[in-house]
């Protein structure tokens, strides 16, 4: 049982996926990153809580509307790579935008299908819990 743990945590530890969001690039101006907003929201990203009066409406900037709704777009298309280029105007992070300042720091979605900021748990965060649930069962954490 312990070589099942072990094998558990390895897998834990090199398996995780690391969390992506896709946001526009901030050096451009607002006439390119609002071609690029004006495109994902017809493409097929959620603009509505961008829209006056939406839960994301603020900051109301351009800049940080055009992330919101590439990543909306990039999340509901699988969260591939192509799904972040729009013309090179946007890029792919792995530092949540909300803390960096680099997106829209209201309240936002919290799953992925909707085009909210948060990630899914990645791989190794499911292992690392069955690790857990496995050693409790085994009486190893007390």
């Amino acid at each position: 049982m312990a070589a099942l743990a072990f094998a558990v945590l390895m897998l834990a530890m090199i398996g995780g996926s690391e969390a992506a969001w896709c946001i526009c690039k901030p050096d451009l101006g607002d006439t390119a990153l609002q071609k690029t907003l004006d495109y994902a929201c017809g493409a097929g990203a959620d603009c509505t809580p961008i829209l006056q009066n939406g839960a994301c409406y603020s900051p109301n900037t351009v800049k940080d509307h055009c992330s919101y709704a590439v990543n909306s777009y990039y999340q509901r298309k699988g969260q591939t790579q192509q799904a972040c280029d729009f013309s090179s105007t946007a890029t792919l992070t792995t530092t949540d935008p909300r803390l960096s300042g680099l997106g829209p720091t209201s309240s936002i979605s919290t799953d992925n299908i909707n085009g909210g900021f948060l990630p899914k748990a990645g791989m190794g965060s499911l292992l690392l819990l069955l690790l857990i649930a496995i050693c409790s069962g085994m009486g190893l954490l007390g």
